[in-house]
């Protein structure tokens, strides 16, 4: 089963593809590899979760953050692609997340990203991963999170 066909049979709802919102392009693809710059937690209303972990929002509501992001990822990935079926493997994802000095739960908030990857493109959906806090990200999102993936032409 391809992964549109997995989007569709766990009814998946993709926000609108995110623009810009300084210098840069939210996916850049060179020969076989498509950079996806750091997406937020994009909702499908055009909202953004936003929250600190270890402060004002707990592991779960980051793990649903996480899983947000990914969700945002997969619709660029699909508006630079045509299809998410292009996608070969996700060779490496970046996630930062906004917390607190002593939270020490990182990599349980990306697998909520993670999980989605798997979820979507199986085992090809499981890549190299660096989970790291920060304290701080733009407009106060939960998580940010940068990908690469190999793509192939048809």
């Amino acid at each position: 089963m391809g992964a549109e066909a997995r989007v569709a049979e766990l009814k998946l709802e993709l926000p609108p593809a995110p623009k810009p919102v300084a210098t840069y392009v939210t996916a850049l693809r060179i020969g076989d590899m498509v950079y996806v710059s750091g997406h937020g937690p994009l909702k499908s209303d055009g909202s953004l979760i936003k929250g600190r972990l270890g402060q004002d929002m707990d592991l779960a509501g980051g793990v649903a953050a996480a899983r947000q992001v990914g969700l945002a990822i997969l619709a660029t990935l699909r508006a630079t692609l045509g299809s998410l079926d292009r996608v070969t493997h996700l060779v490496k994802t970046l996630g930062l997340v906004n917390c607190t000095a002593d939270f020490a739960d990182q990599p349980k908030v990306i697998n909520g990203y993670s999980d989605l990857m798997k979820d979507v493109f199986g085992d090809a959906g499981v890549g190299a991963r660096s989970a790291v806090g920060s304290n701080s990200l733009p407009g106060g999102i939960a998580v940010e999170i940068e990908a690469i993936f190999q793509v192939k032409d048809s």
